[in-house]
């Protein structure tokens, strides 16, 4: 075979976040050999970024008593605006208390609570009990009943990266690092593993398994302005939806956070609100309670990302050398203590790229690309539609918890719950799963990948610049797919994302694309990159309605008598756009009603 090496082993996971992690334990502890392969070390996956916390209704924090899984489970299904999968986001809801409380045991260092009376910047006084002392505690985040996200400061996605990570290390789990799965090996009914590429030496890998497991992570980076990591391309959907077979669910689903920071675009995170934060405008004038009276700056994360972009459409937004139209994020009144204890990450993060320090200066916010809701299509077990004995997981698939906007908490939560849920079920397949497959079929499948590089070195197809293409499709999607959509720029961008892609199959390369080439491993990645993005913005075009974070203008209500189903799109040979299929979304424990937030409940639309 031309490939440098063949790995084989019963399961391969493709990505090495936390849920991807996760899955991998699950099965490791089932006795079945497992294979990590990971663009980064482990342990600068983009799960580590995460900052606020988990959600669990643990019920320990005087707001949160009485908490349990079925008003988690009616905030998640509000959250979604109906969109969810609720036997999904039932087992989600129970299962989590279980995975906070293992994490705990693996030695994730919770906050706790401490006993007595408090009184919070917003002016909630609560009374913490003595009997709850040392459990572990929780902070308010948007759209929730209940105080139920767990945190380590505001740097929860690192501890419990590193804590998951050393459970990895401990099993003795084989992890290959800086290698990029560049393609799916299957015969058209079954998934067999991955075509892997050598992201140090250039060199292809093969890797075979009985089940494969996509957990690559999200694809913010096919939008200009993200709080995406570098690497959330959106690799793991791309390759799965090449392969005509597999579909990616609700694309469209895109969910923007409202407090990214410019001009690097990095997170400011929900829990800075949800411990009393406010968010100001040019007048110093806190604006969030003019609209969302109840909620404030804690509605859902779709609600207040519309309200801050309404609130500068009205005049209101500040321009300054940060970028030219934002908000502020004001957090100055939690106190010097609070703040660099409790929100130091968030703190370094304004020192270290604005200079400022949250304790005394306003910080510049502003709604920026930061959640894929949509992503390959599972069902309820985490089995991709399309191949058998592929798998996908966390914020690569479309499982589907979040539907059209997901609560804050609920994905971080989401990766080892998933992980132990959905490894569960891979272990279960691959147990009872025979591994046979096609010497000349997997050739073929190398030598595709081959011929494809040697003609992006040769510049066999054309010299299209990969550079120039990624930027324009980023432009497009600010441009044409962002918070607020309408038919006609909706069809615009995908117009122009059309014409991206046609130029994206005559890239060329300017280097040598020998060894270690950055510029080759984006113009392998380019083609896939503009098929999610087209994903994104015709099934946005065809959606008309509005549903949580899919705001159309022109289609400004939620219509569940046509709308209450899942987007399916496919990848045809030879397309160059995406053929759409829908599914019903069933309700069976909570049927659509108001989310009692948002535009249904709002208070008055203009500032005072």
């Amino acid at each position: 075979m031309s490939a440098k090496h063949t790995h084989i082993s019963d399961v391969l996971v493709v990505g090495a976040g936390l849920a991807a992690e996760r899955s991998a334990i699950e099965a490791a502890e089932q006795g079945l050999s497992v294979i990590i392969l990971s663009l980064i070390p482990p342990r600068r996956s983009h799960s580590t970024a995460a900052q606020g916390g988990m959600q669990a209704s643990l019920g320990n924090v005087a707001m949160g008593l009485g908490d349990n899984p079925r008003i988690h489970l009616e905030d998640t299904i509000k959250g979604s605006d109906w969109g969810c999968d609720q036997e999904v986001a039932k087992a989600f809801c129970d299962t989590v208390p279980i995975m906070i409380r293992q994490l705990d045991a693996w030695g994730v260092p919770w906050n706790r609570v401490t006993a007595g009376k408090k009184k919070y910047a917003s002016g909630v006084e609560t009374e913490d009990l003595k009997e709850k002392e040392g459990l572990i505690t929780a902070r308010d985040f948007g759209g929730v009943a209940k105080w139920r996200c767990c945190y380590t400061a505001d740097g929860t996605g690192h501890t419990v990266m590193f804590v998951v990570d050393t459970v990895v290390c401990k099993l003795g789990i084989t992890v290959h690092d800086r290698m990029e799965a560049i393609s799916l090996i299957h015969d058209g009914e079954t998934c067999l593993g991955v075509v892997a590429r050598d992201l140090r030496t250039g060199d292809l890998n093969v890797y075979l398994a009985k089940s494969t497991v996509i957990g690559t992570g999200g694809a913010g980076r096919i939008y200009a302005a993200s709080t995406n990591a570098v690497i959330c391309e959106g690799t793991g959907g791309a390759i799965c939806l090449n392969t005509g077979l597999v579909p990616l669910g609700n694309m469209e689903a895109v969910q923007f956070h409202p407090t990214g920071m410019p001009p690097v675009w990095i997170l400011m995170t929900e829990g800075a609100r949800g411990d009393g934060g406010y968010l100001l405008d040019k007048n110093m004038h806190r604006f969030m309670p003019d609209y969302e009276p109840k909620k404030k700056e804690l509605a859902s994360r779709d609600v207040v990302s519309r309200r801050m972009i309404q609130h500068i459409r009205a005049g209101y937004g500040i321009q300054s050398k940060y970028a030219p139209q934002h908000l502020w994020l004001d957090i100055r009144h939690l106190g010097r203590k609070w703040v660099w204890n409790n929100l130091r990450e968030i703190s370094n993060i304004a020192m270290n790229f604005n200079g400022l320090d949250p304790a005394k200066d306003l910080v510049p916010v502003l709604p920026t690309q930061h959640y894929t809701m949509g992503g390959i299509r599972t069902n309820k077990n985490g089995f991709a539609y399309g191949l058998k004995g592929l798998f996908a997981i966390g914020e690569a698939a479309c499982w589907d918890l979040h539907g059209f906007n997901r609560l804050g908490g609920n994905s971080l939560a989401e990766t080892v719950t998933a992980g132990f849920l959905v490894g569960k079920e891979v272990a279960k397949y691959t147990l009872g799963a025979t591994q046979k497959f096609d010497y000349k079929l997997v050739e073929g499948f190398v030598k595709q990948e081959e011929e494809r590089i040697k003609n992006l070195i040769s510049g066999k197809n054309g010299k299209e610049n990969t550079y120039e293409i990624k930027e324009a499709m980023g432009q497009t999607m600010m441009d044409h797919v962002h918070i607020f959509r309408t038919g006609p720029a909706l069809q615009e961008g995908v117009t122009k994302l059309q014409e991206l892609y046609r130029r994206s199959l005559k890239i060329g390369l300017r280097s040598s694309g020998q060894g270690a080439n950055p510029e080759l491993a984006q113009a392998l990645r380019m083609p896939g990159m503009i098929r999610m993005a087209l994903c994104v913005a015709y099934g946005a075009l065809m959606r008309t309605e509005s549903r949580g974070s899919h705001s159309r203008e022109d289609f400004p209500k939620r219509d569940d008598a046509n709308w209450l189903k899942r987007t399916l799109a496919y990848w045809k040979p030879g397309a160059d756009l995406p053929t759409l299929d829908y599914e019903p979304v069933a309700t069976p424990h909570m049927p659509p009603g108001d989310r009692g937030y948002g535009e249904a409940t709002a208070g008055p639309k203009a500032a005072k």
